[in-house]
C-alpha cells in the first residue's frame, strides 16, 4: 500500500471539532437518573418544604381574603377610576400569561425542533405554565364586577338569548386561554405516564401503588405503549406550537385593537409574544436555579442547560428592547401628534419612574448574558432573572396605565394608585403559585427522566 502523504492529511483535517457537552453530567445510567429523580417524592418530606409550604398557603390567603372583600363590598374597593378605568387586575393577568409561555415553548417547539437540552427542565416548565394560567384566570373573572355572572363569557344559550360579544377581544381571551391551558394540561400529562409508571412500580406502600396507578392508566412500557405514547406527544406539540404564539398574540388584540394612542399599533403581537417568551424562561430559571441547589441536581440540569436558557434570554430580551424603540419610531413616523405624546410623557411624564425601570431591568441587565463569565456564575444568573421578572411586570404597568391616565383630554387626566386591596389580591397570587409548584415537587416527577434516558449516549441505538 502506498504511503499517505501527510501534507494531504494536514489540508483536509478541520482545525478545531465542536463538541457538545454531555446532558447529563460524569456519565450517569439509566439507574441512577431514576434513583436521583424518584429520590426527591419517596424520601420523607424536609423540613424546609413544611415551611416553605406553610409560608406559601398564608400567602395564599391573601388572594382569598382580598377577592372576598372585593364580592362582598364591591368592585370600588380596586383603585379603578376614570380615566383609568383598567388597573392592576389586567396588568396582573398579562403578566401570569407570559410567564405561562416558556413551558409550552420548550415543550412543543422545542421538540418539534429536536433540542435534546429541554428534557432536564420541560416538566418543571409545563407545571409553571399550568399554575401560571390559573393565577392568571382569576383576574378577567373577577374583573367583571358581577362574578356570578362570569358565566356569560362562554356562549351558552339561555332563556334570554343573550350571548357574548364576540367582537370584543376580551372575549378572544376566554377562548384563547382556556384553549391554552387544557392542551397544557394534556401535554403535561400525557409527558409524565411513562415516569408515573416507574413511580408506581417503585411503591412501597398500597396507597402510593394506588394512587399513582390510576394517573399511570396501566402503563407497561410495550412497544404498543411507546408508539402510541409517541405519536400522541407529537401531536399534542403540533397542536401546542400555534397556541404559544396565538394566545399571547390574542392578549396583544386586547389593546392594539382600541384606538387609544400608546395601544393602537400593529407591533404588539410579535411585542408581546417575545416578551412573554423572555419573562416565562427568567421565571423558569427563577425556579430551577434553586431547585437545583437544593436537590442537588447539578449533574441533570448542568451548565449546559443554564447557558442555553440565558441565550435565550438575551435574544427574547433584545427583541423586547428593539420593539420599545421601534415604538417611539412609530410614533414619530406616524406623525400623529396624540401617539408622540404618549411616548415622550412614557418616558420623562408623571411615570418615568415605571418607564426606566423597564427599560433597566427589560433592556440593560439580559446584556450581561453575553459574557461567559456572567453566566457561569449561578447567582448572578439567578438575580438577573429576578430584575426580568420585575422589568415585565413593569412594562405591563407602563402600557396599560400611562396611556390611559393621560388619554386625549387633558381634563381627564389622572393620576393611578393601586390599593391596598390591589396589592394583597397580586401578592396572594405568588403564595397561590408557590404552593401549587410545592405540591408539584413533593408528589410528581419533576424531570421527565424517560426522556432524559433517551437523550444519553446510553440510549443511543447507534452509540
Amino acid at each position: 500500500m502506498e504511503a499517505i502523504d501527510e501534507s494531504i492529511l494536514e489540508e483536509v483535517t478541520p482545525v478545531a471539532m465542536v463538541i457538545k457537552p454531555p446532558l447529563v453530567a460524569n456519565g450517569h445510567g439509566f439507574a441512577w437518573i431514576t434513583e436521583k429523580v424518584c429520590g426527591i417524592i419517596e424520601a420523607p418530606t424536609p423540613r424546609w418544604w413544611w415551611i416553605a409550604f406553610a409560608c406559601a398557603v398564608s400567602l395564599a390567603g391573601l388572594t382569598v381574603f382580598g377577592l372576598t372583600y372585593l364580592v362582598s363590598t364591591g368592585i370600588g374597593v380596586w383603585g379603578l377610576a376614570h380615566p383609568v378605568n383598567w388597573g392592576w387586575a389586567i396588568i396582573n393577568f398579562v403578566f401570569w400569561i407570559g410567564i405561562g409561555h416558556a413551558g409550552t415553548l420548550i415543550s412543543a417547539i422545542l421538540c418539534l425542533l429536536k433540542q435534546q437540552w429541554r428534557t432536564s427542565i420541560n416538566r418543571a416548565a409545563e407545571a409553571m405554565t399550568i399554575f401560571a394560567v390559573c393565577c392568571a384566570g382569576i383576574y378577567p373573572v373577577f374583573h367583571v364586577g358581577r362574578v356570578w355572572m362570569a358565566w356569560f363569557l362562554f356562549p351558552i344559550p339561555t332563556y334570554n338569548s343573550i350571548w357574548p360579544q364576540f367582537r370584543s377581544p376580551l372575549e378572544w381571551d376566554v377562548f384563547a386561554v382556556s384553549t391554552y391551558g387544557t392542551v397544557s394540561v394534556l401535554f403535561w400529562y400525557m409527558g409524565m405516564i411513562p415516569d408515573l409508571a416507574t413511580v408506581r412500580d417503585r411503591a412501597k406502600t398500597p396507597l402510593r401503588r394506588y394512587f399513582y396507578g390510576i394517573f399511570a392508566m396501566g402503563w407497561r412500557g410495550a412497544t404498543n405503549h411507546w408508539r402510541n405514547y409517541e405519536m400522541a406527544y407529537l401531536l399534542l406539540a403540533g397542536l401546542s406550537t400555534p397556541l404559544v404564539l396565538s394566545v399571547h398574540t390574542i392578549v396583544s388584540f386586547d389593546f392594539a385593537v382600541a384606538q387609544l394612542p400608546g395601544w393602537h399599533t400593529t407591533i404588539f403581537p410579535p411585542y408581546f409574544v417575545a416578551g412573554a417568551i423572555f419573562s416565562g424562561f427568567g421565571m423558569v430559571l427563577t425556579l430551577m436555579i434553586p431547585v437545583r441547589k437544593i436537590y442537588k441536581l447539578e449533574e441533570l440540569i448542568t451548565q449546559y442547560h443554564i447557558n442555553c436558557m440565558c441565550k435565550i434570554c438575551l435574544a427574547t430580551g433584545t427583541i423586547v428592547g428593539y420593539a420599545y424603540m421601534m415604538e417611539f419610531f412609530i410614533a414619530w413616523y406616524s406623525a400623529n401628534p396624540y401617539e408622540g405624546f404618549a411616548f415622550i410623557n412614557r418616558a420623562f411624564g408623571q411615570y418615568a419612574w415605571a418607564y426606566w425601570i423597564m427599560i433597566s431591568c427589560n433592556v440593560i441587565s439580559p446584556q450581561l448574558f453575553w459574557f461567559r463569565a456572567i453566566r457561569e456564575n449561578i447567582w448572578l444568573v439567578w438575580t438577573i432573572c429576578l430584575f426580568i421578572n420585575l422589568g415585565m411586570w413593569f412594562e405591563r404597568f407602563v402600557i396599560i396605565v400611562t396611556s390611559l391616565a393621560n388619554d386625549f383630554l387633558p381634563s381627564s387626566w389622572g393620576y393611578y394608585t393601586p390599593t391596598w386591596v390591589d396589592m394583597i389580591t397580586f401578592a396572594g397570587t405568588f403564595g397561590v403559585f408557590s404552593t401549587l409548584f410545592l405540591l408539584f415537587l413533593r408528589f410528581l416527577p419533576l424531570m421527565a427522566f424517560a426522556e432524559i434516558k433517551a437523550v444519553t449516549p446510553q440510549g443511543d441505538p447507534h452509540a
